[in-house]
């Protein structure tokens, strides 16, 4: 596999691991749809701003309904996923979220791809690792229902994004306005779900009002996010989507790691080890 998509997946794996980690820990704060509204449109803003910088409008053309069916499926899958963060434990959400890189492998099984001897055992490992990484809490309190429900549904909606945000553009300009039109999506259709959670009785904000002090980290979260879509896409259109989905599914490590760093949470025996599997499939893939 070439560097630049193995290197842009691995890019990938950074901003999502960093962006959930960080929207996990808003929706403990907030509800979890005011987080997901709150971030999708600082980050439409931001990238709205770069479509005009760069005259991505030019590049408007029938692949937009791939960004425009992604925003659909975003606020759904981010929504469940929040929640199901939020429910805990992340050791378990986190890794069992990954499921989702069976649509984009699916995908690119169907359309002919194989991958090679060292690349299925990279696939794995890599995989393997991941579950490890999140510390699966063999032995502990019994999950809830509702967590592993709205894991695997958020795992279904992320894996379709993937695959209809890759097919979004083929060039860079046009890829900022797929990454717009899927944003402005996501606000419209999780800003009309907000309202009508609101007209029910469900508030949109907690007790003390909006947490101005949590704007930048709703900023950050929603722009890592767009960032990572972003450069999915453009190591799907260059790489292999069989190995560029793996590798870009390892962001349950990097949660895993700024929890170590940021909360202090201790990473258990098995999680180092899946970690250190992790890495092992990773140099597979880019190698094979």
């Amino acid at each position: 596999m070439a560097a630049l998509p193995a290197l842009f997946a691995l890019a990938t794996s950074l901003l999502w691991g960093l962006a959930d980690f960080g929207g996990g820990l808003l929706t403990r704060r907030a509800p979890a749809l005011t987080v997901v509204v709150g971030s999708q449109a600082i980050a439409a803003v931001a990238i709205g701003a770069i479509v005009v910088a760069t005259g991505g409008w030019s590049e408007a053309g029938p692949r937009l309904w791939f960004a425009f069916a992604a925003g659909l499926v975003g606020p759904v899958a981010l929504l469940c996923f929040y929640e199901a963060l939020a429910l805990g434990p992340m050791g378990v959400v986190s890794p069992l979220a990954t499921l989702s890189v069976a649509v984009p492998v699916g995908v690119g099984l169907f359309l002919g791809e194989r991958p090679g001897l060292f690349q299925v055992a990279g696939i794995a490992t890599a995989v393997t690792g991941v579950v490890l990484a999140g510390g699966p809490q063999l032995g502990g309190a019994a999950v809830q229902r509702r967590a592993i429900v709205l894991t695997l549904v958020s795992a279904l909606g992320f894996g379709t994004v993937y695959a209809l945000i890759a097919e979004a553009s083929t060039t860079v300009t046009g890829l900022f306005l797929g990454l717009f039109v899927q944003r402005l999506t996501s606000v419209v259709v999780g800003g009309a779900v907000l309202f009508v959670s609101v007209r029910r009785g469900t508030p949109a904000l907690p007790a003390g009002g909006f947490p101005w002090g949590s704007l930048p980290a709703l900023a950050f979260v929603g722009i890592a996010d767009a960032a990572a879509n972003g450069t999915y896409s453009f190591a799907a259109q260059r790489g292999p989507v069989t190995v560029v989905a793996v590798l870009a599914s390892l962001y349950p490590v990097v949660t895993a790691l700024a929890a170590r760093g940021v909360l202090r949470e201790r990473l258990r025996a098995i999680q180092a080890a899946g970690a250190g599997l992790a890495l092992v499939g990773t140099l597979l893939l880019a190698t094979g």
